[in-house]
């Protein structure tokens, strides 16, 4: 392990820097939103542009890079990125900051584009599998360190959002010096259309697009449910913490079942739990610790499900059409993205800021009852020939599912040899 990460160590200093400027740019939207008088309509837009901006730039930054190479694209969209962070608290309109971040989700797509093909071209047959699963911690410790960060200012001022800025700013040192001596080439394989997706797996193209809306809803309409409900700003970035810890402590138990139970019985109760999880953060109204334990347990389940709907998809395909469709599924996921903040907004803006939990355990009850549906249609693929799990997440870019994809057909082919 400590060989593998001597070869990776600066890449992934630089996605934990990364990913606390971004984790604290998402919760800071909600605060200052909040303070602004800004309505759930309006930052579930605001929300929205953020994944509309991330889907464009997984379809975009391979072209780019393809004309200009990494490091002009990777310092150019740093550079984007840095200044719209601090333009936050200088144009305080709904629409100026839709646009924003529109920009942000374009930018950060492009960096994990970026990061992630260098990430990749470092990894080894052997070490791709560790490579990954490091790089899936760093963001995610990331992100819950972000939250900590955010005690240490007032949201109603700039410093918050200077900080962030400067943490992606410094980000980039790390990765481009590490990053100089390999220049790999993008190939990232066409979406498969969402219909050809459909028919290949059913349940893995709805599933991940309803998973997509709860994501999102989760990452982005969390804060502005805080803010809504009065908690306060310490309060809010230990509830948005909580909903990225569970995930962190639930991901391997969660992967160790995908391995040796049918998959489409796990996602079945994974969600069913994570809706229990939901109504539990509705009934109690507000008590602050079952709200953190309600958040925990539903954010838990939301990002294991993600690499489940990959697992399972990827069972059901042969080893030529899972690019295809880890990309299919990608945009898949974006679409649900999009839509779920959305769909939040308007609900907490006519029913009330409780709302939040009654959508995303909808969500998670639509999914559930979709996978048992489809536990009636078939069987599955049986246990001892389906592909290995790898706890990708939500955040990752095309490159890295398409990576994880073909690690997970390699360990479990060679797996079955040792077996035999």
């Amino acid at each position: 392990m400590i060989k593998m990460l001597s070869g990776v160590w600066a890449l992934l200093l630089g996605i934990v820097l990364i990913m606390l400027g971004n984790g604290m740019h998402f919760t800071l939207i909600g605060l200052r939103g909040g303070i602004e008088g800004f309505s759930a309509a309006e930052l579930a837009i605001v929300t929205s542009g953020y994944f509309m901006g991330f889907l464009s730039g997984a379809r975009f930054t391979p072209l780019l890079i393809q004309r200009v190479g990494h490091v002009r694209v990777f310092a150019a969209l740093g550079s984007f990125m840095s200044a719209a962070l601090i333009s936050f608290p200088l144009l305080t309109d709904p629409w100026a900051w839709t646009l924003l971040r529109v920009l942000v989700g374009f930018c950060m797509s492009g960096i994990y584009v970026t990061a992630e093909s260098w990430l990749n071209a470092a990894a080894t047959n052997e070490t791709r599998g560790k490579v990954l699963s490091a790089y899936m911690i760093a963001q995610t410790l990331g992100i819950i360190g972000a939250q900590g960060l955010l005690t240490l200012g007032d949201a109603g001022t700039s410093v918050l959002f200077i900080g962030a800025s400067i943490l992606v700013s410094i980000s980039f040192a790390p990765i481009l010096l590490s990053a100089t001596t390999t220049v790999p080439a993008i190939r990232i394989a066409r979406p498969m259309p969402l219909r050809e997706l459909f028919l290949s797996s059913p349940l893995g193209a709805v599933g991940i697009f309803l998973l997509g809306s709860v994501y999102a809803t989760q990452s982005g309409m969390g804060a502005v449910f805080g803010t809504k409900i009065g908690l306060t700003a310490t309060q809010i970035a230990l509830f948005i913490a909580m909903l990225f810890a569970g995930a962190l402590v639930l991901q391997y138990p969660i992967g160790w079942l995908s391995d040796r139970v049918d998959r489409r019985k796990l996602i079945f109760w994974a969600a069913f739990l994570g809706a229990v999880a939901c109504a539990l953060g509705w009934i109690t109204g507000g008590g602050l610790w079952p709200l953190m334990a309600a958040a925990f347990f539903s954010g838990g389940f939301t990002t294991p499900l993600y690499a489940l709907f990959l697992a399972y998809t990827n069972d059901s395909l042969s080893a030529e059409d899972m690019p295809a469709a880890s990309g299919g599924l990608v945009f898949t996921f974006g679409l649900g993205a999009i839509a779920g903040p959305l769909v939040t907004g308007w609900a907490m803006q006519g029913f009330g800021p409780f709302a939040f939990w009654l959508v995303i355990g909808a969500t998670f009850g639509a999914i559930a009852l979709y996978a048992l549906y489809h536990m009636t249609q078939g069987s599955s693929v049986p246990v001892d020939e389906t592909e290995s799990y790898l706890g990708v997440l939500p955040t990752a870019s095309p490159v890295a599912v398409e990576a994880a994809g073909v690690w997970a057909a390699e360990h479990a082919e060679a797996e079955r040899k040792a077996e035999d």
